[in-house]
């Protein structure tokens, strides 16, 4: 793929400038970088589906493109087409058999020799289609990639709209996996996913013959896959491409960093030194003066050589506070059953949170953890048991949806429930970098993670002493997760969490871990947990 003089631009605000980079067919790149340095826009031209200002994006004449949204909704319609058709329908063979079956009836009802030639001229055609995708085992390579991806067999039966999210994600990816692209385009892949997903699919995309470009904050599956990293600097308004995964990308970055550092002292050294000289001689006789001269002429050529170190953007600055320190026990869970028409996801489950405990709730995707926290916050009803918040209990829930969040209101008008004067609004929101006009924007043209970020804004006025939290790093660049680690790790209130991500799990001093769905509670070690997530990887 070669980027060739890629200009992009929305009105006056710049994104790219002056890009000109070529990938390797085979090449295996991470694209990282701030939240608004513009990858998903960089998708959207790849696709084709946005023109930039000037420049191109080209690659070889019908190479097939394979794409995985970040927000898996746009990929899988909540209708009530199976599971097995949606898969089905990655490979176009179930429409190749009928065009086969027309054609052949045609030449039955002809005895046109013309006609009969030009049938099986099409017929010849069609079948080379159909022989590309491997008609005879399709079936097979499906079942291998189900397997894979333990998917549960009892699910290809049942519609899209009775899934979970993190089930959504799994059946995107397969049928994308299916569907035999050259170029594989990933935003976000692992949002969702339990860990023997996650695992097949880096074993999968390792030994991938194609292409593959992953948009993607999970620092441990850059690290897996990918052999190049593309970082976008939203403050350049430039790409660099980076050989190595994400940490050679930060080594090579920290050398280049220090690099530069030493240079600039030198430099800056040299141009004291020259200075003084110019200020000395400058007034002098004409020996002085000339050498004088002679050493202006070498300032202004340091000056013009003079290393400029990399600005940092800035970056999110969140707090959290409340006023009461609530019950010593802020929840207390009984005997809860919970199901979707007969099959119980749980049953007879119990337990209890101390004040100030961090909790994990793991179990893979499918087994009800995010169903779980919406009976806490009370947007499901249980069939049998009991919950029961403690008093002076303040819960600020993150939703992995966003639905906290008014799609058709501004960014501002989300806050009308918070009693806070407008000018301490804006600069509440300016930590969270919405600026100036910004504030003004839908919450429905927003990316996913700008979007993580108004809902953070709001959790963080909310002045809850429990924080009931559904993958709140999804979206959110390296740097905002360190961030929010920090945060929540030093949150001297009770945190009930779910969460795929385990570096931003080892950072906040988990007490317990909730393992669904049989309920077993295991005091927390990362080894625990690796084992945990390893057992269910072999199953």
């Amino acid at each position: 793929m070669n980027i060739k003089d890629l200009y992009m631009s929305f009105g006056p605000q710049e994104l790219f400038s002056d890009i000109n980079i070529f990938i390797k067919e085979d090449a295996k790149v991470g694209i990282i970088g701030l939240n608004g340095a513009g990858k998903s826009t960089l998708f959207k031209i790849i696709k084709g589906d946005l023109e930039p200002t000037s420049g191109k994006i080209s690659f070889k004449k019908n190479t097939r493109l394979g794409f995985l949204p970040q927000v898996i909704s746009d990929e899988i319609p909540n209708t009530d087409i199976t599971v097995l058709d949606f898969l089905l329908s990655g490979r176009p063979i179930a429409s190749l058999e009928e065009d086969l079956k027309s054609l052949y009836l045609k030449i039955s009802e002809t005895t046109d020799e013309k006609l009969i030639n030009n049938l099986m001229n099409k017929i010849s055609k069609v079948q080379s289609k159909l022989d590309y995708w491997e008609q005879y085992e399709a079936e097979n390579i499906l079942l291998k990639i189900i397997a894979g991806m333990n998917i549960d067999i009892d699910m290809l039966d049942k519609q899209l709209n009775q899934i979970s999210g993190g089930q959504k994600s799994k059946l995107a990816f397969a049928r994308l996996l299916y569907s035999k692209p050259e170029i594989l385009m990933l935003d976000e892949p692992t949002n969702h996913l339990d860990k023997d997903s996650k695992d097949y699919i880096i074993n999968y995309l390792k030994s991938y013959q194609g292409m593959v470009l992953v948009i993607s904050h999970d620092i441990d599956f850059l690290d897996a896959v990918t052999d190049h990293t593309l970082y976008l600097d939203k403050i350049t308004h430039k790409m660099e491409l980076f050989p190595g995964n994400y940490h050679k990308y930060l080594k090579i970055k920290e050398e280049r960093e220090k690099t530069n550092l030493r240079t600039l002292e030198k430099q800056e050294k040299e141009e004291e030194k020259l200075k003084k000289i110019i200020a000395k001689y400058i007034r002098g006789n004409e020996k002085k003066a000339n050498i004088a001269k002679d050493r202006q002429k070498k300032l202004a050529r340091l000056e013009k050589e003079k290393v400029v170190l990399e600005r940092q953007a800035k970056r999110v600055s969140i707090k959290m506070t409340f006023d009461h320190p609530g019950s010593s026990v802020p929840l207390k869970v009984q005997k809860l059953s919970f199901g979707y028409s007969s099959k119980l996801l749980f049953s007879n489950l119990s337990f209890e949170l101390s004040r100030g405990e961090k909790f994990l709730i793991l179990g893979k995707n499918g087994v009800g953890k995010s169903t779980l926290l919406k009976l806490i916050v009370g947007k499901l009803t249980p069939k049998t048991g009991t919950i029961t918040i403690g008093t002076n209990v303040k819960i600020a829930y993150y939703a992995q949806e966003h639905e906290s969040l008014d799609l058709e209101k501004s960014i501002l008008d989300n806050f009308d429930s918070f009693d806070i004067a407008p000018g301490s609004l804006r600069a509440h929101l300016g930590n969270f970098l919405f600026s100036g006009d910004d504030i003004y924007k839908k919450v429905k043209v927003l990316s996913p993670g700008e979007r993580s970020r108004v809902a953070l804004a709001k959790l963080s006025l909310m002045k809850a002493n429990f924080l009931i939290l559904d993958e709140p790093t999804n979206h959110l660049d390296p740097e905002t997760q360190k961030i929010i680690a920090d945060l929540f790790k030093d949150y001297e209130g009770t945190i009930l969490l779910v969460s795929h991500n385990p570096s931003f799990v080892d950072r906040l001093n988990i007490s317990r871990v909730l393992i669904l769905p049989e309920g077993k509670i295991e005091y927390f070690s990362k080894e625990k947990v690796e084992y945990f997530n390893k057992l269910n990887s072999q199953e």
